[in-house]
């Protein structure tokens, strides 16, 4: 077996990648080059990559690959009809990253809730060592406790910051995109509800037609004033120029996003505007990526590879 790695960068440099010589001819490749990636897996027999389109374009001169593995859970790069005539078989990987992504949620959420950048810089920069007084009080923050925090999307992450948000006294409500999510343990409410009644929002959804641009200029009205919205799932998902707008206006207190709608990041994206951290903190799509997540990522992709090859079905998808 011939295994061409596509993109390793977006996996960093420090995972282990020596189980995988047990397994056939290993070639690496760290980044993603669309002139080079149909050359590169000509003869490939088992492909692994993250963002590489998977296609007719890229694909139709690998003439023996049968396994394609992708290191993260969404398919989307994925032409299923193009793979599934040529009867390719594609599997990804699962629930590797949900704690990580539940953690960082918080993370973000007590950045932009607790004015930490404020407040750390009022240290650093020596007035707190000037000051005549123990504490400070000039930018307000308030208690999780009693609170309402919204969640979009309840699927295993959306649960599990619901089982930690309630841990810290809030009442929660979910809007399932998909319809599909019918939690007993927490109330499920309709968009419009969430929208009004959420002190904290946060976003734990797919990318797809019900969801793109579900958080608009319509939508943000309707959120409390001291409203923080958290964007874990797709950054298209939030128009960001409305988000900018709503910030800008104070009709949200503010925002912690993980993603966004292109990345990287262009340079004239409207986010870069807000410069005030206590507002919106913005980090590069790293939720997911804790040392422990992307070693459990390649091991996961590992165990799908070793399935194949005995002729087993592991996390394989279809469409």
């Amino acid at each position: 077996m011939k295994i061409v790695f596509l993109e390793t960068d977006t996996l960093g440099d420090d995972v282990d990648y020596s189980p995988f010589d047990n397994l056939g001819e290993i070639i690496r490749y760290n980044k993603s080059e669309p002139g080079q990636n149909a050359k590169r897996i000509q003869d490939a027999d088992i492909i692994v990559v993250n963002k590489v389109p998977m296609n007719a374009e890229v694909l139709d001169q690998a003439k023996n690959v049968k396994l394609i593995c992708l290191t993260a859970t969404g398919t989307n790069i994925v032409d299923f009809d193009y793979t599934n005539k040529r009867n390719i078989a594609v599997a990804n990987v699962k629930s590797y990253s949900t704690q990580s992504v539940v953690q960082h949620t918080f993370a973000l959420l007590f950045y932009v809730y607790e004015k930490l950048s404020y407040y750390d810089q009022f240290v650093k920069s020596g007035e707190y060592a000037a000051s005549d007084i123990f504490s400070r009080f000039d930018k307000k923050f308030h208690e999780l406790y009693g609170k309402t925090w919204g969640i979009i999307g309840f699927g295993e992450i959306g649960r599990g910051v619901a089982e930690v948000a309630k841990v810290f006294g809030c009442r929660i409500i979910y809007y399932s995109t998909s319809g599909k999510n019918n939690n007993s343990s927490y109330e499920q409410v309709d968009y419009e509800t969430l929208l009004k009644t959420s002190d904290i929002i946060s976003i734990h959804a797919p990318l797809n037609s019900a969801t793109e641009n579900l958080i608009d200029e319509e939508a943000l009205k309707k959120m409390k004033k001291t409203a923080v919205l958290l964007n874990l799932g797709r950054g298209k998902i939030v128009n960001e120029e409305a988000l900018v707008k709503a910030l800008e206006s104070d009709e949200i207190a503010g925002a912690g996003l993980d993603v966004v709608s292109v990345e990287p990041m262009l340079s004239d994206n409207p986010l870069l505007r807000i410069t005030d951290s206590t507002k919106l903190i913005v980090t590069p799509h790293i939720a997911w990526a804790t040392v422990e997540a992307r070693q459990r990522c390649l091991k996961e992709v590992y165990e799908n590879i070793s399935a194949f090859l005995r002729g087993e079905e592991r996390n394989i998808v279809r469409s």
